[in-house]
This record gives structure tokens, C-alpha cells and sequence, in this order.
């Protein structure tokens, strides 16, 4: 096979063991994540050097969030997942295993790519039994929150629009559209890092938040400039936010619909993933 699958129609899971560590982004603690092969079908989680049989991941375990998205898995909670399940969604991954050593999901580089190259590295191979099923979308539907919005229309593939408008003038209004298969996820998505602005620094680190944030692991807009350039595409801030979907859509599966999202966020995904799954049947 290629590197990567052709389309998000195959059942597929990793040839071998990787495992990545880092600092959560709004914790700043060390976590380490191992990624291994299953044979069931979909994200299964356990915690490192416990015996509790794995947890499915499923929409139902997310918790609305401004700033990452979290599960609710029992007693304890997982933070900022959304840029590994990006990678596992986005590369067409169906069946792995996920051991975590602590309550967040390592920021590595504010991206996916360092997911990508860890499942690269182990490889990717056939799994031994069926995908969960593709939503099928038969007729048009929209979520939305304040002014943010997301809609979905059938079509032949996944493809998605993504537009932001931020009153900065280095990222201002941006728009990118795009028909994703694994191989444009990880050349033209996987690789966008999240961003944030300078002037909200101070506010969201006396709120406890972003502790782990340095200027290696995200943009930071300055109003007319980035604190921190090259970015690596002149839109990048939009790349970001079509990964963040991406990683909110993963668990409930992507759906052959063009879905446009205006100023999208974490818990407008959630809502739509949550619809998106009220129209699909449960593979057991």
C-alpha cells in the first residue's frame, strides 16, 4: 500500500508500538502517551500500569471546554486530546490503543505532525476486523453558538470549509476549503500549530490555564505580527482550527458532507459531533 490510505472507506491499525512524551499545553505537567495496534474497532484508552479493561472513546464522554477539548473517562478526566485524535482520525487510523501516564495529552509542537511521524514510524496495516461504520448524512443540518456556526450538506466525500475573522491584522479573515483524504491531512493540516494572542497571556495564565505554552509549542499574534514567525503556510490559523474540527469529528467518524465552519470552536464541535452521532448506528 502507500504510505497512507487512499481514502477514510478502509479498516486500518498501526504495525507496531510508538510512544511520544511531552507537557500538557494549560497544565504544563508531563505526560507520556503510548499508541499500540488493536483489533477492535475504534479509540480505546487505558492509563499506564493500571489493570481497568480499556474505555472506548465516544462523544458522549466530552466535556464542554473553551480552550481544548476534554473526555470524562469514569473519575478522571483527559485533557486536550484533540490534536492526537486529529492525527489517528486525519491519517485514517480506525483501531488503536491509547495508554496515557497522566491528565493531559502532551502538546509536542501546538500541531499534529508529531503524531503523524510517531504513527509513520510504527507503520500502518490492515485491522482484522470492520471499520465503524460511515455516517451517512441524507439531509442538511447546522449547528451554532452566538455568531459561530457549522453546516453539513450531503456529498460524495468529506470535504471541509473553514473560515476565522479575528480583529488582528495578522490573521484577519481567512477562508480555506478543502476535500480531505489521509495524505492532504497530513501534508496540509496536520502540520498548522494552534495560536494565540499576546494580549490575553497574562488573563489566561492567572486562570490556571496555559502553563505548558512556550513560544516552540505556539504562534503568538502581536496584533499586526507574530512574536514568533515563519509560519509554515501564510494561513496556518485556519489550517488550525480545520484540525481542531477534525480532532472533535474523530470520535463519532467523518461524514461524506461538505461541513463549513464559521469562527468554529470546541464546544460548537461537540455539539455538531453530537448530532453527527444521533444519526449513527453503533458498531458493537
Amino acid at each position: 500500500m502507500n504510505k497512507w490510505p487512499a481514502d477514510y472507506e478502509g479498516s486500518w491499525t498501526l504495525a507496531g508500538a510508538i510512544s511520544r512524551s511531552g507537557v500538557g499545553l494549560h497544565t504544563g505537567e508531563f505526560c507520556e502517551v503510548r499508541l499500540k495496534p488493536s483489533h477492535k474497532a475504534g479509540f480505546h484508552l487505558s492509563w499506564v500500569n493500571e489493570d481497568a479493561e480499556p474505555l472506548t472513546l465516544n462523544t458522549n464522554q466530552v466535556r464542554d471546554s473553551i480552550l481544548c477539548t476534554n473526555l470524562q473517562l469514569g473519575e478522571r478526566t483527559l485533557s486536550t486530546v484533540e490534536h492526537l485524535l486529529a492525527a489517528l482520525g486525519g491519517s485514517g487510523l480506525t483501531h488503536v490503543e491509547i495508554e496515557v501516564s497522566g491528565e493531559e495529552i502532551p502538546l509536542l509542537d501546538g500541531s499534529s505532525i508529531g503524531w503523524i511521524e510517531a504513527i509513520s514510524e510504527a507503520g500502518i496495516t490492515p485491522a482484522l476486523s470492520p471499520r465503524p461504520l460511515n455516517l451517512t448524512l441524507l439531509e442538511p443540518i447546522v449547528c451554532h453558538r452566538g455568531n459561530s456556526v457549522i453546516t453539513a450538506t450531503p456529498a460524495d466525500e468529506f470535504r471541509l470549509v473553514g473560515a476565522i475573522d479575528f480583529p488582528y491584522g495578522a490573521i484577519g479573515q481567512q477562508i480555506m476549503a478543502i476535500s480531505l483524504t489521509p495524505e492532504k491531512f497530513v501534508t496540509e493540516i496536520a502540520p498548522a500549530r494552534t495560536f494565540g494572542f499576546l494580549d490575553q497571556v497574562e488573563k489566561l495564565r492567572s486562570d490556571g490555564l496555559i502553563k505548558g505554552a512556550s513560544l516552540d509549542n505556539a504562534l503568538v499574534c502581536d496584533g499586526d505580527k507574530w512574536v514568533n514567525p515563519p509560519l509554515r503556510f501564510p494561513d496556518e490559523p485556519v489550517r488550525h482550527k480545520l484540525l481542531d474540527l477534525i480532532g472533535d469529528l474523530s470520535l463519532v467518524g467523518f461524514p461524506k458532507a461538505q461541513v463549513m465552519v464559521y469562527r468554529g470552536s470546541h464546544g460548537l464541535h461537540t455539539d455538531f459531533a453530537t448530532l453527527l452521532s444521533s444519526l449513527c448506528t453503533d458498531i458493537s
